[in-house]
């Protein structure tokens, strides 16, 4: 199995910065992609932000210029800086891993980590 651990999260003023880290453990094999993704009350889970093991990212159009997505690939770790946020950005954030499987590939999920932005 698969554990990702997140940290980081919590209570910030609009314009204010928060960082997030999620480290994966377990059976790892290769690790394709890892990502944040968030989910508001009411709205669907959507991906916030994504990196590749090649160090492709690619960002939603919603944060692009104010957060930036990294990884440390030898720590199985990625982390999101989150500066100017907003308080449409309260959500869940949830980390995810895509884990390569021979051909095929499985996806893992962190428990979440709330984000609240008070205006």
């Amino acid at each position: 199995q698969v554990q990702l651990a997140e940290s980081g999260g919590g209570l910030v003023q609009a314009g204010g910065s928060l960082g997030l880290s999620c480290t994966a453990s377990g059976r790892l094999s290769t690790i394709n992609s890892m990502g944040w993704y968030r989910q508001a009350p009411g709205k669907q889970r959507e991906l916030v932000a994504s990196i590749t093991s090649g160090g492709s990212t690619s960002y939603s159009d919603s944060v692009k210029g104010r957060f930036t997505i990294s990884r440390d690939g030898s720590k199985n770790t990625v982390y999101l800086q989150m500066n100017s946020l907003k308080p449409e950005d309260t959500a869940v954030y949830y980390c995810d891993a895509k884990i390569r499987r021979g051909p095929f590939e499985d996806e893992y999920w962190g428990q979440g980590t709330q984000v609240t932005v008070s205006s």
